[in-house]
């Protein structure tokens, strides 16, 4: 049961990667169909942001009242029917609307199933988890450029809801298997605690924590939007080749995370912070330095993504060991919201300052966000490791 389990968790990681890359691969489709400018995918994005920001915040009182695989099955159903009503919006409204359901859907079983498993999984399954994310994300655009070859975007949107409903099923002929831990996620249910957001900010440690993290989801997410720009306008690539090598960056977040699964246990969450910051510095390194060329590029893209791949995931795991089983659901839900605050807010900061000063400064950018989230992040060990 413990093995399924698993698996079944990791199918539930996929299908919360399917949805995420549908829109910026469909979009330039769609946008001719809506009358849209190239520019109104941002608005869809930030309300699908802001329903996840909102869903995360309400994930403890959500998984106390109806347990971490209620939510999950709910969560899943509610993509699916999100999902479908993207296919048949024919105004651009719709899709707004129906970005907000989609929105909620993703932030709940991103928090709850990341509590889940750094309750009762090991630090390498949190790398998987994570890898399986990334397995979604793949998945999707392929799709997408099936369907535009048979029929049009609406038809991709239908098949990944079609992907998503039968995960769900999957789901509802599994539920047997969340016994094999006792119903050891509803701990705070038990016991009648909810942190809430007033309780989290009160734990020592828990500040400096949702800062870096923060941090860290900024630098991750500007890196991906402004990848391809960067090798664009400071690189010579031209605009195909720029667009084709910053995959080179989800292809070392996805690797990154499968390598970081088979030593994340003897090396431990904070070593494995202190490791991906230490490359992620090495790859700032390799981008700043003049001269590089193409393949000095190429090589700084790649670092980057092997960086960045374990730190997600072990911040994540480590929030039980550091404030305890009772209270990790709502520190996570809490994680999970500053994390897309700042995957929303720090891409579009960098893109002013590169209007004013150019492209050439994203590696400093990057440098100075991925400082403030170590020095944050050792903060939190240093005060959970005072406190007890």
């Amino acid at each position: 049961m413990y093995t399924l389990l698993l698996a079944v968790i990791y199918l539930v990681f996929i299908s919360l990667g399917l949805p995420d890359s549908l829109l910026g691969s469909g979009w330039p489709t769609m946008r001719l169909v809506f009358d849209q400018p190239l520019s109104a995918a941002g608005m869809v994005s930030m309300i699908i942001t802001g329903g996840t920001i909102c869903s995360s915040l309400l994930s403890e009182r959500l998984t106390a009242r109806f347990t971490t695989k209620g939510v999950t099955v709910a969560s899943v159903f509610l993509s699916a029917a999100a999902l479908f009503g993207f296919s048949i919006s024919t105004r651009f409204w719709m899709l707004c609307l129906w970005a907000v359901p989609y929105g909620l859907a993703a932030g709940c079983i991103d928090s709850a199933i990341n509590n889940y498993v750094a309750l009762h999984y090991r630090s390498r399954h949190m790398s998987w988890l994570h890898c399986f994310w990334g397995v979604g994300t793949v998945i999707s655009p392929c799709v997408m450029s099936w369907a535009l070859t048979r029929s049009g975007w609406q038809l991709g949107y239908r098949t990944v809801a079609l992907m998503q409903l039968a995960i769900g099923a999957v789901l509802v002929l599994t539920l047997p298997l969340w016994r094999a831990h006792g119903g050891g996620e509803e701990q705070s249910a038990r016991a009648g605690q909810v942190l809430g957001i007033r309780g989290a900010l009160k734990i020592k440690g828990a500040p400096t924590l949702f800062v870096g993290f923060f941090a860290y989801c900024g630098a991750e997410g500007t890196s991906i939007l402004w990848a391809s720009s960067y090798l664009a306008g400071e690189r010579g690539f031209s605009a195909e080749h720029a667009a084709a090598s910053a995959a080179v960056l989800y292809v070392g977040i996805t690797l990154g995370r499968f390598i970081s699964g088979f030593i994340a246990d003897k090396v431990g969450d904070r070593g494995m912070i202190r490791l991906g910051t230490g490359v992620v510095a090495a790859a700032l390194a390799v981008l700043a330095l003049p001269g590089g060329g193409e393949l000095g590029a190429l090589l700084g893209l790649g670092l980057l993504g092997l960086g960045n791949a374990p730190v997600y995931p072990a911040i994540i795991h480590a929030t039980p060991a550091n404030f305890g089983a009772e209270n990790s659901q709502g520190i996570i839900g809490m994680q999970m919201a500053s994390a897309y605050v700042g995957s929303t807010l720090m891409p579009p900061l960098f893109g002013l300052i590169a209007n004013r000063a150019g492209l050439f400064w994203m590696p400093l950018f990057l440098a100075l966000l991925i400082l403030l989230m170590i020095t944050m992040l050792e903060t939190t060990f240093r005060t959970v490791a005072k406190n007890r």
